[in-house]
Order: C-alpha cells, then sequence, then structure tokens
C-alpha cells in the first residue's frame, strides 16, 4: 500500500502518463536531439498510443517547451546556492551564466536541430516567443535576484531594467555557445569572462550623470527586444 504523501497517492493516473511521456521525450531530445526524436518514437518507448501521447502535448514543439522549462527550473536550483555564497555583483551575474550554460551542456551535441527548428519568428520555439515566456521568466528572474541582492547598489531605474539586459546577453552567449566546436566550449566561457571584466570596469560609469540618459535609453531598446 501507498502512504498518504506518496506521489503515487497524491497524482492521478493521466497525471502520471503526462509525467512519463515529458521524462520520456526529454531523455530522448537529450539523447537523440530534436530531429530523430517523434511523436510516435516518444509513444512507443512511453508505452502508450500516439493518441495519448497527443491528448497529453498536441505536438512535439509543445515537448519542447518543456524541454526549456527543465533546463532552467535545473539552472535556478543550481544558480541559488551559488547566489548565496557572495554579494559581488559581477560574481552573482557569472554564477548565473556559467550554471545556465552548464544546464545546456548536455544538449550541445544536437543543439543546431533546436536552433534551426527555433530560428524562425513564427516558430513557437522560438526563445523569444509568447510559448517560450514561462522558461524566460525563470531566468530573468535569477537574473534580477543577481542584481537585488548585491551589494553593488545602482540606480533605481537601471536596476530595474539590467536583468532584461542580462537575459539578452543570455540569448546571445548561448547562440555563441551553439556555434562553439573547442573542446568543452572553451571560447564561450572566453568570452563570458572577457564580458564579466568589461562590465566590471563599466559600472562605475553608471553613476556617472553625462552618461546615465543614453544608458537608459540603450536599456530601454533592449527592453523593446523583449517586449
Amino acid at each position: 500500500m501507498f502512504s498518504s504523501s506518496s506521489p503515487a497517492a497524491t497524482t492521478t493516473k493521466s497525471e502520471r502518463t503526462r509525467a512519463l511521456i515529458r521524462d520520456v521525450a526529454l531523455r530522448s531530445f537529450r539523447e537523440r536531439g530534436y530531429d530523430a526524436t517523434t511523436i510516435r518514437l516518444i509513444a512507443d518507448e512511453a508505452g502508450v498510443s500516439v493518441g495519448t501521447t497527443n491528448y497529453h502535448f498536441a505536438s512535439k514543439n509543445h515537448l519542447v517547451q518543456e524541454l526549456y522549462l527543465d533546463v532552467q527550473e535545473r539552472h535556478r536550483d543550481a544558480a541559488q546556492p551559488e547566489l548565496a555564497t557572495s554579494t559581488d555583483l559581477i560574481q552573482r551575474l557569472g554564477s548565473v551564466y556559467r550554471t545556465g550554460l552548464e544546464q545546456l551542456a548536455p544538449y550541445h551535441p544536437h543543439a543546431p536541430e533546436f536552433l534551426s527548428a527555433a530560428v524562425s519568428p513564427r516558430s513557437p520555439i522560438n526563445p523569444l516567443s509568447p510559448e517560450s515566456a514561462p522558461a524566460l521568466e525563470i531566468v530573468e528572474g535569477l537574473f534580477r535576484e543577481a542584481v537585488d541582492g548585491s551589494s553593488h547598489k545602482l540606480p533605481a531605474d537601471l536596476a530595474g531594467a539590467l536583468p532584461k539586459a542580462f537575459v539578452l546577453g543570455h540569448l546571445l552567449l548561448a547562440l555563441f555557445w551553439v556555434y562553439d566546436r573547442s573542446p568543452g566550449q572553451r571560447r564561450t566561457q572566453t568570452l563570458l569572462d572577457g564580458g564579466l571584466k568589461l562590465l566590471k570596469s563599466a559600472l562605475p560609469l553608471a553613476r556617472v550623470p553625462v552618461l546615465r540618459a543614453p544608458l537608459s535609453e540603450l536599456l530601454d531598446l533592449v527592453g523593446e527586444v523583449r517586449a
């Protein structure tokens, strides 16, 4: 008998089937990539019909959104303990960026397939699509946590706008990472380290009155990209 607190006792058969399909799909995406993972394959490996799979997830792209959420939830779980160890803004931002890349690492062999499927502005798995918003909100929340918990106090308007800019930086870094064929994607890490070094040098300028206005305008433009 299951105890009343066990997962099996508190979920329905339908919920367990949905979770199984999701787990099979995420494993297949990681091991086979986007192209080779089909609804038929997922159904066969889950031991359910194609109709049952489509009942829970209307298309493969709906399962890709589950993958996005899984990656970013793991990102959050990895980043938050590191954020608790430092109040230095650059270190905190570095923790968010690095743990994000670490969660992507298992998918690097098949990353070009996902990029090809997502590159169209009309694609529902485009990272900037409305369907992708829940996963991206997790990333923005981490950058907001990094900024808000820092001992480096920025002007309020800049502090409020910077997380969106850092998310855009995260997406651009991930794009570079897709094309990075260096061992362990070392070039991506070098790019990140260089960017953080430049940011550290530039942060004091945020308090210079003559530079505040153009910086605010630049951050507003970034917000428009994310809108």
